[in-house]
């Protein structure tokens, strides 16, 4: 009772099927996948113990039994693979702004050159071919490629030469994120 019961609850994520577009080819290999898209190709490994199928323009993931090792793979492998099909055929980009007086950025051959109060320039270049950084002005970089692991790699990387300063409003930070600033003492001591 308490197997059938469990069953009916388990990823939910997992069980859903993966469309994707006619313009995107998906190959099943032994142990993981090959995506090719107009964007580029790229390989994702999984577990040998998932089964993978590809039926009717949509990648199927299945597990081979309802214990916690499988159901962990699950919904893995979907959103693995899920990942991949999205990068080849839209890509991903992560958006960095950069707040604060005198704090600006400039390109550098394929890297990016930050000046953010530090008695020298930072320079970061990305990993591989696969991903790019754009200077959009002096405060905004976009990070893009087609492995969403990469991009949000190099984004981090970025943002941690100057995390955002909870009190003087100064640093790097993703375009999404939603800083709370603090007052100060100064502050809490005219109220």
């Amino acid at each position: 009772m308490n197997e059938i019961k469990q069953e009916k609850t388990l990823s939910r994520i997992g069980r859903k099927p993966i469309p994707f577009p006619d313009s995107v080819k998906v190959e099943v290999l032994y142990g993981g996948v090959k995506v090719t898209g107009p964007k580029g190709t790229m390989e994702q490994k999984y577990h040998p113990e998932v089964v993978v199928t590809v039926e009717e323009g949509q990648v199927l993931v299945e597990r081979q039994s309802a214990n916690k090792f499988h159901h962990s793979l699950h919904g893995l492998t979907r959103s693995l693979i899920a990942n991949a099909i999205e990068g080849v055929s839209e890509g991903f980009t992560k958006s960095l702004d950069i707040m604060g007086v005198g704090y600006r950025c400039a390109e550098a051959g394929k890297g990016v050159v930050l000046n953010v109060g530090y008695s020298h320039p930072v320079e970061i270049h990305p990993d591989g071919d696969d991903v790019t950084i754009e200077v959009e002005s002096a405060s905004k970089i976009h990070v893009r490629g087609i492995d969403k692991q990469k991009v949000g790699q190099v984004a981090a990387r970025i943002r941690r030469v100057r995390p955002p300063n909870a009190y003087k409003e100064k640093g790097i930070k993703y375009s999404e994120e939603v800083l709370h600033f603090k007052p100060g003492k100064a502050a809490a001591r005219k109220a």
